[in-house]
This record gives structure tokens, C-alpha cells and sequence, in this order.
């Protein structure tokens, strides 16, 4: 496994991307609210200049007179250097005095009275913060309005702002310092779990396959569980090896000592008739030794989950012929009747050739070691059916599902081995057939009968 696939480096990605992302937005959220208080800050400057400013407006030559006093702007120049502009504008819009031309305010005045008006503008490639105040001078003879017009550049605006975000900033980092050491430390705690999972997996020795014993956390406990259920069920695969092992070992013991004990009886005669009674014995019992190692095989084979042979289109009913020519002979020879019955049209299905030829081997074969005198192999369309049926003594229905089992005869005076209906069983569940066991006409002979599902037709 690369480190890449790491469950902790996981999680914690998945836990620090969102934490970055809140704690982008806090900076931005801390930058925008710094922006707001210097605002607010210096707009109260803004418009206490404007106030001192409108104070000292007065009427006079018949005009509009200002004697601006030092400290009305005075209060506009912070440490950062401001430029600071300012004019006095009368009814008709004309500047009446000061330092520059500033622009009006469009905004109509919708409060009245005296009001003082906040924008940021661009005067001569100058960012400014603008105040205009509409004011009037009341006196007992005139009314005349009047709007002071007061500017300053953005540099203390800035300074001050920055110096706020700086401040958030320091805390923000501190928070995030704080959430990162708990979230480290709080991954830690809810992996450790895990991580004894993991070492007592790893130390324990591998023959063993007894249930884990680990006090877990609820969703660990269900991967204990599970766990624990595959080692029970590779405890019952183990069992059900050894069993086979010591019943292939008793199987194949017994016709190895009969092949020992007739050569050295072979061996103790001079005659040569003795010695061809032996042979004929001992090739009997290699045949059937032979045969019964190529059923070990077949059934070892069948029983690997790993093994996944590919399905190919085949006819059953070419399937059961070539079945029928490969055990004629033999059948022939023991006077048994070995037919094929299929229909003219062919049966086609997903399967595994030489397994399907397989099934059909031993099912003729077990019907005629066990008496049969008639075997036919029939094939089905509908639903596709592969099945073989003799007129055998037969096996009786309370016995018929412990005829599948590997080494169970259905006969004692047979000379079977007992897997041949194992390995046709193993063959029907690897192709998703249905295996059938049934009398047949008038109660009499057995009829096997494979029957694949349709989609596999």
C-alpha cells in the first residue's frame, strides 16, 4: 500500500481543507470588517471638520464669508500624511474659497436640513474619501444655503485598517494553531483503535484461525465481527480439507495396498498362470486407482474459489454426443444400451466444455457400475436441460442429498469411489445450474438432470 492511501492522511485532509477554507473567510471576514471601523473612524473626523468648518461660514459684503480656523483641518492630519483638501460652494454651485475644486455629490439631499453625505472618489489619480455637508446660513434678514466639501486621501484610512487586520490576524492564527494541534490529537485518539486492530493481527500466529478478542469502538466491532466470521468460516474450509485429505488418503491407501500385497503374492509363485491372474487383478486396481486420482483432481479444482474458468457458447447437444462416443465402448463391453436423445435444433449455452463432458463421464459411469442395463443422455430447450437416466436399482429419496457429499457411495457393493456425484454437483453450482436427483419411469432407474437458468442459454 503507498502512503498516499493512508486512512490518517485522509481524514485529515478531509478535516483541514474545510478549516482552511473558514479560516480564509474569517481573513476576509477580519480585512473587510478592518476596512468598515477605519471608515467609520475617520468618516467621524470627516464630518467633524466639516461641522467646525460650517461653524465659522458667515454672511458677509453680501457674500459668503469663511475665516477657517487651523484646527478644523488640523484634525484631518494623522501620522500616515494625508493630503487634505476642502471648499466652500455656494447656492449656485461656484467654489467661494479653498485649497481645491472638488466635486459635488449628485445624491439628492432626501433627510434635510443639516446632512453631511460619504463617498470615495478619484480626483486628479487620487483616491479620496469625500464628505459633503449641506448646510444654510440662518440669520434674521437671509437664508442661504451653502455646502462645505471636505477630502481626504485614503493613507491613514489604510494604516489603520491594516494595523486591525494584523491584530485579527495574530488571533486568527492563534485559533488555528489551537485547532490544528486538537484535530492532530483528536485523529491520533480515534485511530488508535484502529492501530491495535492492527497489531494484534499482526501478531498472532498465522496457523491459528481462533476469533479475535479486542474491545473495539462500535464501527471497528463490526470489522471484528467480520472478520471473525471469515476465520469461522475458514475454519469449517480447513476442516472440511482435512476431512478430505484423510478420506483421499483412505481411498487411495487401500487399492496401493491391494496393488503391494498382490505382487508379493505374484512374487511367491513360479507359474506363470498366478502371474497373469495377478496382472489382470493389479490392472483393475491401477484403472480404478487412476481413476479415482483424476476425481481427486477434478473435485480439488472444482473447490478453488480462485479458479474462474470462461464461459463459452456451447451446444449440450453436441456435449452429450461426444459424451455418448467416449463411454461407448466401455458401456458396450459391460452389455450396457448408451443412447443420446436431443433435439434436432441444438441447445445453446454459456459453459466450460471438458467440465460439462466431465459431469456427464461420471454420471454414466456411476450408473453403470451400480447395475444399469439402459443409459440415455437427453438434452431440453426449454428450459435448457443436460440429464442423464438409467434404469439402475436407483438411490433412494432420503438418501439423495447425502449421495453429493465427496466419498458417500449410494451403494456398498459398488466398486465407485464416491465422489463422481460430488464433482457433478461441484460442476452445476460453477455453472448455475440446477442439479436434480429424481426416479425414473414406473419408480424405477434415477434420472440426474442439470438445468441452466435462461439468461445463461
Amino acid at each position: 500500500m503507498t502512503r498516499g492511501d493512508s486512512l490518517y492522511r485522509r481524514l485529515l485532509t478531509w478535516l483541514l481543507v474545510p478549516l482552511l477554507a473558514l479560516g480564509g473567510l474569517m481573513v476576509v471576514q477580519a480585512w473587510l470588517e478592518a476596512r468598515r471601523t477605519a471608515d467609520r473612524a475617520f468618516d467621524r473626523l470627516l464630518e467633524a471638520a466639516s461641522l467646525a468648518i460650517a461653524e465659522q461660514v458667515q454672511w458677509q459684503d453680501e457674500r459668503l464669508w469663511l475665516d477657517l480656523p487651523p484646527a478644523a483641518l488640523e484634525m484631518l492630519a494623522t501620522d500616515a500624511e494625508e493630503r487634505v483638501f476642502y471648499s466652500l460652494v455656494d447656492r449656485e454651485g461656484r467654489r467661494v474659497t479653498g485649497n481645491a475644486e472638488l466635486p459635488g455629490d449628485p445624491r439628492a439631499d432626501s433627510a434635510g436640513g443639516d446632512t453631511l453625505l460619504y463617498r470615495d472618489i478619484a480626483w486628479q489619480e487620487l483616491a479620496l474619501r469625500q464628505g459633503v455637508r449641506r448646510s444654510q446660513l440662518e440669520d434674521w434678514r437671509l437664508s442661504e444655503p451653502f455646502e462645505i466639501r471636505v477630502a481626504h486621501s485614503r493613507e491613514g484610512r489604510d494604516a489603520l485598517a491594516s494595523e486591525l487586520l494584523r491584530a485579527n490576524l495574530a488571533y486568527i492564527l492563534a485559533m488555528a494553531a489551537l485547532a490544528v494541534v486538537v484535530l492532530l490529537t483528536a485523529l491520533r485518539a480515534a485511530l488508535a483503535p484502529l492501530t491495535r486492530l492492527r497489531r494484534a493481527i499482526r501478531a498472532r500466529d498465522p496457523r491459528t484461525l481462533a476469533p479475535l478478542d479486542l474491545p473495539l469502538p462500535r464501527e471497528l466491532a463490526e470489522l471484528r465481527e467480520t472478520l471473525n466470521e471469515l476465520l469461522a468460516r475458514m475454519r469449517r474450509v480447513r476442516a472440511n480439507q482435512e476431512r478430505f485429505i484423510g478420506d483421499a488418503s483412505h481411498q487411495l491407501r487401500t487399492p496401493l495396498a491391494g496393488l503391494s500385497a498382490r505382487a508379493e503374492l505374484a512374487l511367491r509363485h513360479d507359474e506363470p498362470t498366478r502371474w497373469r491372474d495377478a496382472l489382470v487383478a493389479m490392472q483393475a486396481t491401477s484403472a480404478r486407482t487412476a481413476r479415482l486420482a483424476m476425481q481427486l483432481l477434478s473435485l480439488t479444482r472444482l473447490d478453488n474459489p480462485e479458479y474462474t474458468p470462461e464461459l463459452i457458447e456451447l451446444d449440450l447437444a453436441e456435449v452429450a454426443r461426444q459424451a455418448v462416443r467416449e463411454h461407448w465402448t466401455s458401456c458396450h463391453r459391460d452389455g450396457v444400451d448408451l443412447g443420446v436423445e436431443s433435439d434436432a435444433t441444438g441447445v445453446r449455452v454459456r459453459g466450460v466444455e471438458w467440465q460439462l463432458g466431465e459431469a456427464l463421464g461420471n454420471l454414466i459411469d456411476n450408473a453403470r457400475r451400480y447395475g444399469a442395463r439402459h443409459i440415455t443422455v437427453r438434452t431440453r430447450a426449454n428450459p435448457p436441460t443436460l440429464a442423464v437416466e438409467d434404469d439402475g436399482p436407483g438411490i433412494p429419496e432420503a438418501r439423495r442429498l447425502l449421495v453429493l457429499r465427496p466419498f458417500h457411495r449410494g451403494h456398498d457393493d459398488g466398486d465407485g469411489s464416491g465422489l463422481g456425484l460430488a464433482i457433478v454437483d461441484g460442476i452445476a453450482r460453477a455453472h448455475g445450474a440446477r442439479l436434480q436427483l429424481a426416479s425414473g419411469e414406473h419408480n424405477r432407474g434415477l434420472v440426474v438432470s442439470l438445468t441452466f437458468p435462461r439468461e445463461a442459454s
